[in-house]
């Protein structure tokens, strides 16, 4: 979702009529067939259906129930209304072949995220930074990360295949993002490269 606290139903419809996030689609090629696929803080589940749709069992979560409600009945896709910022991690033991983060933040859920991740997982993840306020929503630093903060959650335990800092002319112009894409330590090296 567009700011962690947002659950107006105009901005939930704009952010499910959305296509999926280019950096996304770019790295979606680096998840084995078949993975299981966390997509967090899902919303009206554009990624969680783009996942589907590429033969991947998603399990899309978001803690606005009547957002993860426009997922029920969709093949492949188990939506899951839970609050990940209060009280026990909601997915206990469970574990994923890849985890798919856009536009949430929610700092504490990091080293859970990286539990949750299987040895040989993907993590892909693109969010707002700091500079952001000067264009637009989330303004609030807590929603906002600081320069490299993504690139440090990644560091020791992932292998960074990308990372982007800056400017971009999506989800708005001039916003301010970072984006990542990772791999476990289990996964066989070199991955890849998805085409730009």
């Amino acid at each position: 979702m567009h700011d962690r606290h947002s659950s107006a139903a105009g901005a939930a419809a704009a952010h499910a009529a959305e296509a999926p996030s280019p950096w996304i689609v770019r790295f979606a090629p680096l998840l084995p067939r078949g993975a299981r696929v966390l997509d967090l803080a899902c919303g009206q589940g554009r990624h969680a259906r783009y996942f589907a749709a590429r033969g991947h069992r998603v399990v899309a979560v978001d803690r606005d129930a009547v957002a993860v409600a426009a997922l029920a009945g969709e093949a492949a896709i188990d939506a899951r209304a839970l609050d990940l910022e209060t009280g026990p991690w909601p997915l206990g033991g469970e574990r994923f072949d890849a985890i798919v983060v856009c536009r949430y933040l929610h700092r504490p859920l990091f080293p859970r995220l990286l539990a949750a991740l299987a040895d040989d997982g993907v993590l892909i993840y693109e969010t707002f930074a700091r500079g952001n306020e000067a264009f637009g929503r989330p303004a609030n630093p807590e929603f906002l990360l600081l320069p490299g903060e993504l690139l440090a959650l990644a560091t020791p335990g992932l292998t960074v295949v990308a990372f982007e800092q800056g400017h971009a002319a999506a989800p708005a112009p001039g916003a301010v993002v970072e984006r990542l894409a990772a791999v476990g330590s289990g996964r066989r090296w070199p991955p890849p490269l998805p085409s730009a």
